[in-house]
């Protein structure tokens, strides 16, 4: 196995993290003991900081990994030693996955629309964006002085209904004493006719 080989590994890769999590915390000792006037505490702070270059020295030699997350696009090439057929078979082997030409057009078909759908939504977004609201502040303010006005129509049209309810009232009232009066009226008639003969 060639070194390359073994970098890739997830063994040195978890090696590699503890080197860096435990120089790390030498490090953070150190301050912390020379912070404090602790005993030891220049010693402290030389372990650590020699364990830091180290850790910085490492990381430069090493150099950095690519964040590609392409196994999940083609299974098999997350395990560096895995043997890869073509691309439309998948990985060789007795566990290989073979990669369905169907499913990456699906795949890719429905990252296209959700693109597509996002493009609209930022389309309205701009169109939004671009709508004059100036004039809506003097419309506001007029649909304001509009509700005011309907409210003391309203006030004023309640009020109405009540004088029109005692209108009502006094014109019952006379119809009522008219009808008296006329009967009154039909006696004197009667009477004055009964007088005559």
């Amino acid at each position: 196995m060639g070194v390359q080989s073994f970098l890739k590994t997830s063994g040195f890769k978890y090696l590699k993290n503890l080197i860096i999590g435990v120089g790390a915390s030498v490090v953070l000792l150190g301050a912390l003991f020379k912070l404090e006037s602790w005993e030891g505490a220049s010693e402290m702070l030389i372990l650590g900081l020699s364990v830091e270059a180290f850790i910085f020295l490492f990381l430069g030699l090493i150099g950095p990994e690519k964040d590609y997350y392409w196994e999940k696009l083609y299974p098999g090439l997350d395990n560096y030693n895995s043997r890869i057929a073509p691309l439309t078979s998948g990985e060789a082997g007795a566990d290989a996955h073979p990669l369905d030409g169907e499913v990456v057009e699906r795949q890719l078909g429905s990252m296209v629309t959700e693109l597509q759908s996002m493009s609209k939504s930022l389309g309205a977004l701009k169109a939004l964006q671009e709508v004059d609201f100036a004039g809506a502040k003097d419309q506001i303010k007029a649909m304001g002085g509009f509700y005011k006005n309907m409210t003391d129509a309203m006030a004023n049209l309640s009020d109405s209904l009540e004088d029109t309810k005692a209108y009502k009232e006094q014109l019952t009232a006379l119809n009522k004493n008219l009808g008296s009066l006329n009967s009154v009226y039909g006696n004197m008639l009667t009477a004055m006719a009964n007088i005559g003969k």
